[in-house]
């Protein structure tokens, strides 16, 4: 009698053998190649490659081998945008999302240029300004050549301060020993992952103003979650006619989607309003034509704010948060907050066809009305309010 185990066993292996991993490898290649929208930021207009990430293009032959080349070919980017469905227990962290400390080179040295409140980064007192000069014992630069190293890569700028960032971020079933030096000090602090932290937090948090001090809206890293259009749509409607409304996308790392992003912005306008401009690169590619077209934001019936409105921005809005800066610039807002997450593009799924491992890449360029490119956006600061 074969035992369940067994059978168990068995339908595993015969499922592995059915599917070719290793032509899953190549076809990723070719779906990057095909459909990446920022193929002007690889060095020659070329998908990075080099010995390294082919023999481990021609060793994969199961499913875990699959997912650590994806990793890697993803990793080659050095887009923030592009990353794996799927990952492993010590798969490094993402940027921004998991992300305390935004890192980036200056000179020779890598400096911290923002920190994200209520982290482990901020609990140490981590400021800007100081100097990243080790990471788990190991001179930052040195770290950050291994990282490239590894995939058989050069450091470029673009690589350095990605490469930075996310081993800032680490590993994500393990503690960072990270170093830095300030005003000649140096100290070297222990921080847990961010994956180990869990916040229960409303999709918005509501700031009632009085007087003239504005009503705050906080959105809590919620742009891809539909109840959040009820719950601003309910914290709108309590808000003072004429009032002032800051709308506080401070905290949006991981994105989220336009139907959310329109909805809110829908509350401020009358007609509908030209938002962002979308292009899909991968159309040209095959057919030589372009491809582009404008969204819009259109008023829903009985959700009008005659107020102002000031949107806040910081280094942790990202993607749909970024779409939701420059929508609201484009229908007169305020904006401030200096730079956002500076990540590239819409972001589409593809599934790899024998296995079915899914990859996220940024399939679209998009630019505010004007034509700016969303990731060049830089807000002024905020004043006090």
């Amino acid at each position: 009698m074969i035992s369940t185990l067994s059978l168990v066993l068995m339908i595993g292996t015969a499922e592995a053998l059915t599917i070719d991993y290793n032509a899953d490898a190549r076809a990723l290649d070719r779906i990057i190649a095909e459909n990446y929208a920022y193929t002007d930021h690889w060095p020659g207009g070329v998908l990075p490659d080099s010995p390294a990430l082919a023999a481990e293009r021609t060793a994969v032959h199961d499913a875990d081998s699959l997912l650590h080349y994806a990793e890697n070919r993803i990793t080659s980017l050095a887009d923030h945008h592009a990353i794996t469905g799927g990952s492993f227990k010590d798969s490094w962290a993402i940027v921004p999302t998991y992300a305390d400390l935004w890192i980036e080179r200056r000179g020779d040295g890598y400096v911290v240029v923002a920190v994200k409140p209520d982290t482990p980064a901020s609990a140490a007192g981590i400021g800007v300004g100081e100097q990243l000069t080790a990471v788990n014992g190991v001179p930052t630069a040195q770290a950050v050549a291994s990282f490239w190293e590894a995939l058989g890569l050069e450091v470029t700028p673009e690589r350095a301060d990605y490469a930075a960032r996310v081993l800032a971020a680490g590993r994500r079933d393990r503690s960072r020993v990270l170093t830095f030096t300030h005003a000649g000090a140096t100290r070297t602090l222990t921080l847990p992952s961010r994956y180990t932290i869990k916040h229960d937090q409303p999709p918005v948090s509501v700031i009632e103003g009085a007087r003239k001090v504005p009503t705050r809206i906080r959105i809590n890293n919620s742009l891809g979650n539909q109840s959040t259009i009820a719950a601003f749509d309910s914290a709108m409607a309590k808000t003072a006619p004429k009032a002032t409304v800051i709308i506080d996308v401070s905290d949006t790392p991981s994105g989220g989607n336009t139907s959310v992003a329109r909805a809110m912005m829908s509350w401020f306008v009358r007609a509908p309003a030209n938002y962002q401009i979308h292009s899909l690169p991968a159309e040209k590619r095959d057919t030589g034509i372009v491809r582009q077209w404008i969204e819009q934001v259109l008023p829903r019936a009985g959700k009008f704010h005659s107020g102002k409105v000031i949107v806040q921005v910081g280094r942790w809005t990202g993607s749909m948060g970024e779409g939701i800066a420059i929508g609201f610039r484009a229908i007169g807002a305020e904006v401030c907050g200096g730079r956002m997450a500076q990540l590239k593009g819409a972001v589409y799924d593809f599934s790899l066809p024998a296995s079915g491992m899914v990859v996220k890449l940024p399939a679209e360029r998009l630019t505010a009305t004007d034509g700016l490119p969303r990731e060049d956006f830089v807000a002024r600061q905020c004043r006090v309010y």
